[in-house]
């Protein structure tokens, strides 16, 4: 796509093989179409590497954790598990919401922790709200370990952040959908590699292979969830659609 935007006449065109079309550029349209590439740049730049939340480094896009910060406290869920360690800045950003909401707490897991981020987070004055379990996401004994740490009466909220191929996403929403509770949600993060296939770092296979694709593969299947995008809590614009690296990533147990 051909984009051009002219800050004098304050128009924005944009040609589709062999037409042009143009609109305002201080338009909805065009603020979700600079939006897109402003994504797929910044994910190339590695904007999201950027980032820490209370001294540990969040590899998230700000935008993802504020929407999800608002999902989070509507559902205001008993147990967060979020497969996906690295250096544990997730683990710590849910820590400090379910301290500030005075109850809650977070199962993170991962294939390795690396011992200088296991000794930063066992080490966090947040620590108490944390729990880790080393091990294959998709293994079924860590899984088992993961559900041994939740009472049947929990309410559960999953956020899978660890490999996102396509097939190990769906292994994963198979696996941990069984814990999800009734109107609280299971996140496949990072789909917008669906995007990234042509921008450089990227991978042709990503076009196809991705949690976004692993999601609708999964609802095909599984009527037990919708992919839904959580209302915003609060919108006074005409905007509509999130600027994420999660597109189509909520799927909520809808029984």
């Amino acid at each position: 796509m051909l984009i051009n935007i002219d800050t004098e006449k304050k128009k924005l065109s944009y040609q589709i093989d062999d037409k042009t079309i143009e609109i305002e550029l201080y338009s909805k349209e065009a603020f979700e179409l600079i939006s897109e590439q402003w994504v797929k740049t910044g994910w190339s730049q590695k904007y999201s590497y950027t980032f820490s939340w209370f001294g540990r480094p969040v590899i998230q896009l700000p935008e993802d954790m504020i929407r999800i910060q608002e999902v989070i406290y509507n559902i205001k869920p008993d147990v967060i598990v979020e497969t996906g360690i690295a250096h544990g800045g997730s683990l710590i950003f849910y820590a400090s919401l379910f301290k500030s909401m005075g109850k809650g707490r977070v199962i993170g897991v991962d294939i390795e922790i690396r011992p200088y981020n296991r000794k930063a987070i066992e080490e966090h004055e947040l620590f108490e709200y944390i729990t880790m379990v080393e091990g294959s996401s998709i293994d079924k004994s860590t899984f088992e370990q993961v559900k041994s740490l939740i009472k049947p009466e929990e309410k559960v909220l999953v956020i899978l952040d660890s490999c996102h191929t396509g097939e190990h996403v769906l292994n994963e929403l198979n696996l941990y959908s069984e814990l999800v509770s009734k109107d609280s949600y299971i996140v496949a993060t990072d789909g917008v590699m669906k995007n990234l296939y042509d921008v450089p770092g990227g991978h042709l296979d990503w076009k196809t292979s991705n949690p976004t694709q692993a999601a609708i593969d999964f609802v095909e299947k599984n009527n037990n969830f919708m992919i839904e995008q959580p209302a915003w809590s609060f919108n006074e614009s005409n905007l509509d659609k999130n600027i994420t690296h999660w597109p189509g990533a909520y799927l909520r147990r809808i029984k």
